[in-house]
């Protein structure tokens, strides 16, 4: 695949200066987490009309390229959101306008696709293996991991052109322009340590102080594994966390006995700092009180539970019917939150909601009713004595 190598900054000035002038470009990163708490940006790819180039970001200073993100040209990414958190984080910026052509793929038929049966099913591509477990700090990289990565952003344009033919086709632009703003919207970064707790299963069947003692000892953990740059499980383990909620142990001694603490979890001073939030979190006084600390309701109204496998049933219909990913027009947890009108779910706003929600609504509220069409699908039907429905999705 052919490509150059950037790996000084006037090199990467001269990068930026040429896609200062496009209006788009594709891009994608290699980036590592596995013993770090933040990603670490392993390698930058870019492709514009003519050009393809790979970006060494342990060589060169990438905050130039916030200038290219923030401009109106559009990015074109696979699979962007963690290639958005790993850009945040490596030059201070991501882009002002995105297409991403594993999205806009659950708009034509495709479910979830990978970029290579993407690139197969609508360029007639077949773009290279990689190893999955393959090393992108290591310098020099091989020919065939440039290769690779080079084929990650080589076909990106071509298929921005494919794909937007057929939104545009299929009436759907809109769509996928709302659900890539959606993508650029969603939080990115750590995870708020008032929350953290809620990762833990264990922790919500503990109850009292038990409970409190482990929210004040997950947010700790939380923000000290964003402090040192590791992951929380080098921290403290689940099973430690739930340990020290259980035991609540006053002084380092009754620490070290419970089951998952060992000595690396104590180092440097991190015996002192769960102690703390072990009192913190026992005392009522300074206890975590913080609403969101309780995580959504859960319960749906039992009379409505038979109500979601028939939506869903539905949906699933509908998706058939209509060429989406059945993930992407909704969710079993999209269909409970709609069911509940709390306004979680994403069928209570635009498009979706002017997909399904009516239809919805006519179904659950026995203005509608699913029957077999004869040939393995399903029909919403108006019931007898109910002349007008939302009606079939359009």
């Amino acid at each position: 695949m052919a490509h150059r190598w950037i790996d000084d900054d006037a090199a990467f000035a001269d990068v930026v200066d040429a896609l200062a002038g496009v209006d788009r470009y594709g891009v994608d990163t290699e980036f590592h987490r596995e013993r770090t708490y933040f990603a670490h940006l392993a390698l930058l790819q870019l492709s514009w009309d003519g050009d393809l180039v790979l970006v060494d970001p342990l060589a060169v200073d990438l905050t130039p390229l916030a200038a290219v993100l923030d401009s109106d040209a559009l990015a074109i990414m696979h699979a962007g959101q963690q290639d958005l958190e790993v850009l945040e984080q490596a030059c201070g910026a991501v882009p002002r306008k995105l297409f991403d052509t594993q999205i806009a793929a659950g708009f034509v038929g495709y479910a979830t696709p990978s970029l290579t049966k993407l690139c197969e099913g609508e360029l007639g591509v077949r773009i290279p293996k990689g190893d999955r477990l393959t090393d992108w700090l290591r310098r020099p990289l091989g020919e065939a991991q440039r290769s690779y990565a080079a084929s990650d952003v080589a076909h990106l344009l071509d298929l921005h052109d494919r794909l937007t033919a057929e939104l545009a086709h299929l009436g759907r632009t809109a769509w996928v322009d709302a659900e890539g703003q959606a993508l650029l919207d969603r939080p990115r970064g750590g995870l708020d340590p008032d929350l953290a707790w809620q990762r833990v299963k264990e922790v919500r069947h503990l109850r009292g102080t038990a409970r409190s003692i482990a929210r004040s000892v997950a947010a700790w953990r939380e923000r000290t594994a964003a402090e040192t740059d590791q992951p929380v499980r080098f921290v403290l383990s689940d099973l430690a966390l739930v340990s020290v909620a259980q035991a609540a142990p006053a002084d380092e001694d009754a620490l070290r006995k419970l089951r998952g603490v060992d000595g690396r979890h104590l180092r440097n001073g991190a015996a002192a700092g769960i102690l703390r939030a072990v009192a913190e979190g026992a005392d009522p006084a300074t206890a975590p009180t913080d609403d969101r600390s309780t995580p959504p309701p859960a319960g749906l109204d039992p009379s409505l539970r038979p109500a979601v496998t028939l939506v869903s049933a539905w949906v699933a219909q509908v998706a058939r019917d209509e060429r989406f990913d059945p993930s992407l027009l909704g969710t079993r947890a999209d269909i409970e939150g709609f069911l509940r009108a709390d306004g979680t779910s994403r069928i209570d706003h635009g498009w979706r909601h002017e997909l399904l929600g009516g239809p919805i609504r006519d179904l659950v509220e026995g203005r509608a009713a699913l029957a077999f069409d004869g040939a393995q699908g399903l029909l919403l039907e108006a019931r007898g004595g109910h002349a007008d429905v939302s009606g079939e999705a359009e």
